[in-house]
This record gives structure tokens, C-alpha cells and sequence, in this order.
């Protein structure tokens, strides 16, 4: 029988749908969920891997996954299952959760712009920090990162150490009055805070040539804004920010970073605001003083200003990716640094051996430095500091400030594997085929503890690890440019500012272990490893104050 044609009437019908804006967003939801469940069920099927059981049907396991604490859920199911998982997701999704060194180096390395972030991850992104570096993808990506590397170097970034080693001695001034005054020359202090501050004002100076005041707890709108930005705006999010944040398509996710009124979207809005303020004007300054021949800065700016000015017109970054790169470094520029450093000294308070065996070493140094007739540490002596060196490599393995990268396939693929996997249904795979749109969880916490790559005592604290004999460890992959850790990611989206952090770590590690000795509190009893795009401490029943470390500081005594 012929298909009976659409008379006038149903046609009415069928438009009045759409003349009603709520109707109308319903309509074209209902067709993106049959569209999206359409294309799951017809794509190669993950659903034979090994995983954990769903909560609900509508969550599956992301609740676990997103509101426990960092990389928790990922040590769980890595003991449960190994090292590729299979994760249910909204509606059933079948996602990977992956730690294996041989998948995470072809999807990092070899096959690097075939797995874009997903969609939603760069909509994060784009609200926290513009359309930058950790926004792009693609040709994108290549055009701004050849744009910034200019200002991150080697020599770029151990010329920043002087600054570094500035505002570290500062942190030294007021923490060495504070306790000063106390009977046993010890206080317990927020740690996490005070590095927060000490990075921002060295960031600054570094990367703008912009002073904060953030040590001298000026009033600085900006500052303030960014102060507790990651965890206010991503921590602990209730389960309708999973369903969103992790399904909706990115049109929706925009319109509600720019109308909603919810307390998370407003404080990120006001932050982008403050920034782009200062941006413009700073970039206005650089711009100027090249155009008019005077002294060009160093900072990581002006490089930038100076570069982007002789690219071909073509390559050029806009005004709007200039911002958004300034708004990059200061989000992630300060915030991981800091995160990372809070980390190291929870380790260093939690072993004291570790931290008496680092002093000897830092105070053997300095001695050789008087004895040449320098008069403070340099990039070169940072770098002739074996145990220095194997202590940072060990907190940045152990404790990943940025724990999991978000990544799905754009195109149909299979993933080389370490180690075989046994299926639900008998089958032993040594690769696994994955189908276009699979979304793919980077475990960069899990693969820092595989055991096949660190040792079987991966799960504990051990600088002494990095002195091992070559020949004892085992052979694989190489995946990151420090240490082969993953904490920098690895491949085409390597963390431009790696070289810049580690000289700043190093510099304030030498200037307060000098100067300090640190000793845990009874309120680390309470700590969390708080799961916000960076792996911040926070406090069991105090997580609205943000980051917090209390650790016992005290003037660290002489010969």
C-alpha cells in the first residue's frame, strides 16, 4: 500500500510542536537521546570487558567514579579488574577506564589527534579558561602550542628560578616572624594556602611581569577570584552535574555557562571577567612596548607577544586565544604547581627521614655553593641534587595533581595491550577493537602505580625507588617526559609549563626544607583527596573552605 501523505491537518500538528520554546527543547532532546542510544548500539561493543556493576541504569558507575574521592574508584577497580575496564555509563554507555602503558602510549603518542577530548571536558575547559591550549584540538592545538613555546624552554624556564627563589624567600620571611614569636618556635599552618600564594605571586612575575601581593594578602580581586575557583566550581558535584556534565551535548552545556544563576557558574563567569580585564591590558602593554622599540620583558607574555607578532599573519593567535592562554596559565599555571607541592610536603611531614636525608643534602649544597663564593642556588645546583630530584619525582608519582584525562575515539580503532585481557565470555585479547565515540577515561593516577612499570611496592612512598638499578626495573613504554610519569600527560598534549613547574618546585623545596621542618597534625585524620579536574586536600565536614593542609611547621635547627 502507498504511503498515505501528510494531509494539512497533521501537518498543522506537526509544526505546532515547535512553536512552543519548551516543546520545542523537548522535541529536540528526545531526538539527541533515540539518536545517541542509536548510534551506542550499533557501534563495536566494549561490553565483554571485565568491570564493575552499575549503580542505576541511568548513572551507571559515574557517581563512584566523579563524587568519591581522586583515583579511588580507579585503585578499586584496578585491583578488581586490571589495567582495562570496562565502566558503565549514562543510559547504559559502555565506557574504558585505562591505566595500560601500551594503550595509554598509543593513544597519547602514536595515535595522539584521533582521540580528542570529550566534548564536554572542553566546554569545562572553555567556561575555566577561554579557548586555549587545554581547550583545542586538532590543527587548532598545533597552531597554539607552536604559538607558546617561545616562552617554555629550558632556558626560558631555569631563567625564572631567581624569581622563584625570591618569592620562596619571602614565604621564609613571614613564616620565620610568625613563628618567631611562638614559645617553641612552631605553629601549625595551612600549608596548602600559603603555596597557593607563593605560586600565584611567582607566577605573575614569571609569566606577566604582574605583581598579586598574593604573599602580602593584598586586596586583589582577581586573586581572590582564583583562590579556591577548581574546587568551588567542580568539587564534589551532586549526581544532575554527572548527567549533565557527562552526557548533554555541548550547545545545552553553553547555554547554561552563560544564563545559569547557580552559585558554580556565577563565581566562573566573574572569574573569566576579572581575567580577561587584566589580560587585555596587559597584552595592550606588551604589544606597545614592542611596537615602540623599548626593552623588551622576559616574562612568558612578552615572549608570547614577541613571537605571535613575527608568526605569518595565518598562525597568528586572535585576541580571544590570547586571552585565553593568559587565562590558561593562571588557572593551571598556579593551581597544579601548587596542588603538587602540598602533596610533596604531606610526604616529607609524614616521613621524617626523607625530609632530614633531603635537608643534609640541601645544606651539603649550599655549602659548596658559599665555598665557590655564590650566594644563592641555581638552576645547574638544582639539577646536581640526586635525592632532591628522586623525592619530587616520587610526590609527583605518587600524588598526580591532574589524576585522569578524558578522551574518546574519532574513528574505529583497536588498543594495543601490555598485558592480555581475559573477556566475560572466555576470550583472552592481547588488543582491543573500540568503536568510533567510545569515551575513554586516562588513568594518570592508575598508571603511576602499575606495578609493572614502578615495582611491586608501587602503592608506597619510596624515593629510594629511583635509585634502583636500570637492570632490576622492568622495560615499557615510554610515556612522559619526567621520569616517564604521567602526571605531565605525555604525546601531543604534554604539558607546555612542565619544565617551568619542576624549577619552581625545586626552588621552593630547597628554600623551605631549609629553613623549616614539617610534622603531621591529628586533623590529617580527616583528609580527602578532593576530586575537582585537580586533586586538591580538603578536610572531612570542612570541604567548603577548600584547599587545606594543617601541618606543624617549625624553625628547623643548625649545627
Amino acid at each position: 500500500m502507498a504511503p498515505r501523505s501528510m494531509t494539512p491537518e497533521v501537518l498543522g500538528r506537526f509544526s505546532a510542536l515547535f512553536q512552543d520554546p519548551l516543546t520545542s527543547l523537548g522535541v529536540l532532546g528526545g531526538l539527541f537521546v533515540v539518536y545517541t542510544i542509536y548510534k551506542r548500539f550499533t557501534r563495536i561493543s566494549i561490553s565483554h570487558v571485565p568491570g564493575p556493576e552499575p549503580e542505576t541504569f541511568v548513572l551507571g558507575s559515574l557517581p563512584e567514579l566523579f563524587q568519591s574521592q581522586a583515583a579511588s574508584a580507579d585503585f578499586k577497580w584496578m585491583d578488581q579488574f586490571g589495567d582495562v575496564i570496562r565502566v558503565k555509563g549514562i543510559f547504559g554507555e559502555d565506557r574504558l577506564l585505562v591505566s595500560d602503558p601500551k594503550a595509554l602510549q598509543y593513544i597519547m603518542h602514536t595515535s595522539g589527534y584521533n582521540y580528542p577530548k570529550w566534548p564536554e571536558r572542553t566546554e569545562i575547559s572553555r567556561v575555566l579558561m577561554g579557548r586555549g591550549l587545554l581547550w583545542a584540538d586538532g590543527e587548532i592545538h598545533k597552531r597554539q602550542r607552536k604559538a607558546m613555546l617561545p616562552g617554555f624552554g629550558a632556558p626560558e624556564s631555569k631563567s625564572f628560578v631567581p624569581i622563584f627563589n625570591k618569592m620562596a624567600g619571602q614565604l621564609t620571611a613571614q613564616w620565620s616572624d610568625m613563628l618567631a614569636s611562638s614559645p617553641d618556635q612552631s605553629a601549625v599552618l595551612n600549608v596548602a594556602s600559603w603555596l597557593s600564594r607563593v605560586t600565584m605571586d611567582s607566577l605573575g612575575e614569571a609569566a606577566f611581569d604582574y605583581h598579586f601581593g598574593a604573599l602580602e594578602e593584598r586586596d586583589n580581586a582577581l586573586m581572590k577570584a582564583y583562590f579556591g575557583l577548581m574546587s568551588d566550581t567542580l568539587g564534589q558535584p551532586p549526581r544532575s552535574a554527572i548527567f549533565t556534565q557527562t552526557f548533554m551535548p555541548v550547545w545545552y552545556l553553553r547555554l547554561m555557562s552563560k544564563y545559569s544563576r547557580a552559585r558554580r557558574m556565577v563565581h566562573a563567569r566573574h572569574t573569566a571577567e576579572l581575567a580577561n580585564d587584566i589580560a587585555r591590558e596587559l597584552i595592550a602593554m606588551k604589544s606597545e612596548a614592542l611596537t615602540s622599540g623599548k626593552e623588551r620583558g622576559k616574562d612568558i607574555l612578552s615572549l608570547l607577544v614577541q613571537a605571535n607578532a613575527s608568526e605569518n599573519p595565518a598562525n597568528r593567535l586572535t585576541e580571544e586565544e590570547m586571552l585565553a592562554q593568559m587565562r590558561t596559565l593562571l588557572l593551571a599555571g598556579h593551581e597544579t604547581s601548587a596542588t603538587s607541592m602540598t602533596w610533596l610536603f604531606l610526604e616529607l611531614a609524614r616521613h621524617p627521614e626523607v625530609q632530614s636525608k633531603l635537608r643534609a643534602e640541601i645544606r651539603a649544597t649550599e655549602q659548596s655553593i658559599h665555598s665557590r663564593g655564590g650566594t644563592g642556588f641555581t638552576a645547574n645546583d638544582f639539577d646536581n641534587m640526586p635525592y632532591m630530584t628522586a623525592v619530587i619525582k616520587e610526590a609527583l608519582r605518587f600524588h598526580p595533581a591532574v589524576y585522569a584525562n578524558y578522551r574518546i575515539t574519532a574513528r574505529d580503532d583497536v588498543l594495543p595491550l601490555s598485558q592480555p585481557i581475559r573477556t566475560t565470555n572466555g576470550k583472552v585479547l592481547d588488543q582491543l577493537p573500540v568503536g568510533k565515540g567510545t569515551k575513554i577515561v586516562l588513568s594518570i593516577a592508575g598508571y603511576n602505580r602499575n606495578k609493572e612499570v614502578f615495582g611491586e611496592d608501587a602503592d608506597v612512598f619510596n624515593p629510594d625507588r629511583w635509585f634502583r638499578n636500570s637492570e632490576d626495573t622492568k622495560k615499557g613504554p615510554t610515556l612522559g617526559v619526567y621520569g616517564n610519569l604521567l602526571t605531565f600527560a605525555g604525546g601531543i598534549r604534554t604539558c607546555i609549563g612542565w619544565r617551568f613547574a619542576i624549577c619552581e618546585v625545586q626552588a621552593t623545596l630547597v628554600e623551605l626544607i631549609n629553613n623549616f621542618e614539617f610534622a603531621p597534625t591529628s586533623d590529617l585524620d580527616r583528609l580527602r583527596r578532593e576530586a575537582c579536574l585537580v586533586m586538591i586536600p580538603t578536610l572531612q565536614g570542612e570541604e567548603v573552605k577548600g584547599e587545606n593542609l594543617p601541618l606543624k611547621v617549625t624553625i628547623a635547627a643548625r649545627d
